[in-house]
Formats: structure tokens, C-alpha cells, sequence
């Protein structure tokens, strides 16, 4: 199957100014302001998210089944979904969960513009009130646990581990906090960094930051491999690192 280029995935309309100096700060949202730029957000704020998107491909075409489900939870506007169709054989069905509408209207334009002939189901979900999955050989989670209350984040892994065929896998990829306030200083200063070189402005970095304080609540690697060891995944490992963020594959 030829691999899609991620630039005719995106779908790019508008710059992400969504912390600009004019505009005032609340909690951040997946709202249809965010909704808006996100593919131009995203592609901005995360290291690597090119290769991230191979990467998970790559791994999920590895364990992937005809016949079986693969779920992208938290699949914001199909990027992933995108990449993985061509990738993955057409027995395997693609099932979208998002919580924002306002994301899944757009990731229905991207889709119907891609005129993939795989079925894409969307759906509406909120993970804090739970999860429900089946016959899935293939889980991804990128950058979406992370927004998940703490207090429900054991029981959606358990959700997603009774989803899953044996052998099958999840791939999780999340920011991170270290336990050493040096190295989780110096990782940080490099990502803000990075945002600084993809034309981020002061301002913009900190209003963010602000915004997501207390929306988005990063583990440590160990808490999330122990999360993955206490549900019952055999084998976990790292397939990705830069700085503060990871990717983790765990097989059932």
C-alpha cells in the first residue's frame, strides 16, 4: 500500500493563534476554536509528529488483524486514522472516539476528502464516563490519556485491556513529568524551545501553558508502565523518547 504524505492529511486552514495576545485565558477545551486550527496546532506543538504517526503505523500494521477492530481513542480529526488506512489491511475496521463534536466534524470533512473506501466509524465518547470495546486487535492513544482524570485513568486501561484480543497491542504516546526537577526544568525549557522555533510567540507559550494547567495532567513514565503492569499487559516498551515525551507499546 503507498504511505500517505502527513502534509495531505492535515488539514490546515488557519494558523493556530488561539493564545494570542487579544484573546483571554480559560481552562483549555476542544472546542470549535480549537477544532479549527488543531491540525496546525498540533503539528506545531509535538516533537516529531510526523514520525510519531509512522511509528504507530508501523507498530499497529504489525499487530493489526482482518476481521478485528483498531480504535483511535481520543482521534480528534482523523490524522491517525488517515495515516493508518494506508497501512492496514481493508478487513480491519477503524472506530473513532472523540468527546468534542466540534473534532469529529472536522475529522468527517478530512475523511470524505481522503475518499478512503475503509468503513470509519465516529463516534462520541467521553472516557470519564466510560468505555466500551470490542474484538479490537489495535489501540491507539496519542496524547490523550493525558487529559483523562487521574482518578479515572485505571479504568479506562482496564476498559481498553478487556477490549483487546490476545496479542493484541495499545499504543500510548504522552507528554511526561519527571520525578527529578532538574532534568523535568531542562526538558521543559527545550520544549518551549522547540515552540519558540515553530514560530510560537512568548506569550503564547505561557498562556497555554496557564490553560492546560490544570486540564492536562502528565504521569511519569514509570506510573504510566506500572499502570500498564497492574491491568495485566505482559509486555510494554518504549518505542519512542524526546525529552518529555514517550511512546509506549503494551501487547496483551
Amino acid at each position: 500500500m503507498a504511505e500517505k504524505d502527513l502534509s495531505k492529511v492535515l488539514h490546515i486552514e488557519r494558523k493556530d493563534e488561539v493564545f494570542s495576545e487579544d484573546q483571554p485565558v480559560g481552562d483549555f477545551a476542544f472546542d470549535a476554536t480549537v477544532a479549527g486550527v488543531f491540525d496546525d496546532m498540533v503539528s506545531r506543538s509535538v516533537p516529531f509528529y510526523e514520525e510519531m504517526q509512522r511509528m504507530v503505523c508501523e507498530l499497529a500494521r504489525d499487530f493489526a488483524r482482518p476481521g478485528t477492530n483498531l480504535y483511535d481513542i481520543g482521534c480528534s480529526t482523523a490524522t491517525t486514522l488517515l495515516m493508518l488506512d494506508a497501512f492496514l489491511d481493508e478487513g480491519v475496521k477503524f472506530i473513532g472516539i472523540d468527546n468534542a463534536p466540534e473534532m469529529l466534524e472536522k475529522a468527517k470533512v478530512k475523511i470524505q476528502q481522503a475518499e478512503t473506501s475503509r468503513q470509519i466509524d465516529l463516534r462520541v465518547g467521553d472516557l470519564h464516563q466510560g468505555l466500551a470495546m470490542t474484538d479490537a486487535s489495535v489501540v491507539t492513544m496519542l496524547l490523550t490519556l493525558q487529559f483523562v482524570r487521574p482518578l479515572h485513568r485505571e479504568r479506562v486501561i482496564k476498559q481498553i485491556y478487556s477490549g483487546l484480543n490476545e496479542q493484541g497491542c495499545l499504543l500510548l504516546i504522552e507528554k511526561l513529568t519527571s520525578e527529578d526537577t532538574m532534568f523535568n526544568r531542562l526538558f521543559i525549557d527545550h520544549y518551549y524551545d522547540f515552540k519558540r522555533r515553530n514560530g510560537y510567540s512568548e506569550i503564547e507559550i505561557s498562556k497555554k501553558r496557564e490553560a492546560l494547567e490544570n486540564v492536562l495532567i502528565p504521569y511519569r513514565l514509570e506510573e504510566n508502565v506500572q499502570l500498564l503492569k497492574e491491568t495485566g499487559f505482559r509486555q510494554i516498551e518504549v518505542f519512542f523518547r524526546w525529552y518529555n515525551f514517550c511512546g509506549i507499546i503494551a501487547v496483551k
